[in-house]
């Protein structure tokens, strides 16, 4: 894979109380949001490249079914997809940490459902799943703070919709960071 420098802009945004946590508008589609119940590293990858395709993801292209499995199975690991029509319309991934913290990892949405509406519902739900993983989980402890970052190579509402339910901003950073020439696509390899 060739790659060239890009300068990029990381955003790291937290939220401390459930009381944080805002509401978004309705879903302009009918729209089910679900936990995906079995760890499945086939279609975790699926949703990881559908979505992070087009937003230079690439951390996990060479990751091995094992290696999918292990992360999956890790307990606290949860997968929300939002569903519209029976199709995935994009998901959230939940890594728990230490000490209360959980991560929201991954979210994202696939490209036929961007601008639709439903990205703020699957942010706020996912959310409000960080705050509430013990109940799922019971040797977890509680949830003191969510976190996520974003970047000047993710989609461009993605910031304003972590703001948007309450996720504050408490460090930037920029740096030149190598990327690739082309965009892998939904399709890794198949351009």
């Amino acid at each position: 894979m060739s790659l060239r420098p890009a300068e990029v802009t990381t955003w790291y945004l937290e939220q401390r109380d459930p009381g944080d946590l805002r509401p978004a508008e309705p879903a302009d589609l009918p729209t089910e949001i679900v936990r995906a119940g079995t760890p499945s590293p086939e279609f975790s990858r699926f949703l990881y490249t559908a979505v992070g395709g087009d937003w230079y993801w690439t951390d996990r292209l060479t990751w091995t079914y094992d290696q999918w499995r292990s992360w999956l199975e890790r307990p606290g690991v949860e997968t929300w997809v939002a569903y519209t029509s029976g199709v995935p319309a994009g998901y959230l991934e939940l890594d728990p940490q230490t000490g209360g913290q959980v991560e929201i990892a991954y979210f994202g949405m696939l490209p036929a459902f961007l601008g639709r509406g439903l990205g703020g519902p699957l942010l706020a739900t996912g959310t409000a799943r960080a705050w509430d993983l013990a109940t799922r989980w019971p040797d977890r402890e509680p949830t003191t703070r969510v976190h996520v970052h974003t970047c000047s190579l993710d989609g461009p509402a993605a910031l304003r919709n972590y703001q948007a339910r309450g996720f504050r901003l408490h460090d930037t950073h920029t740096a030149t960071q190598p990327i690739p020439l082309d965009i892998p696509g939904p399709w890794p390899g198949a351009r």
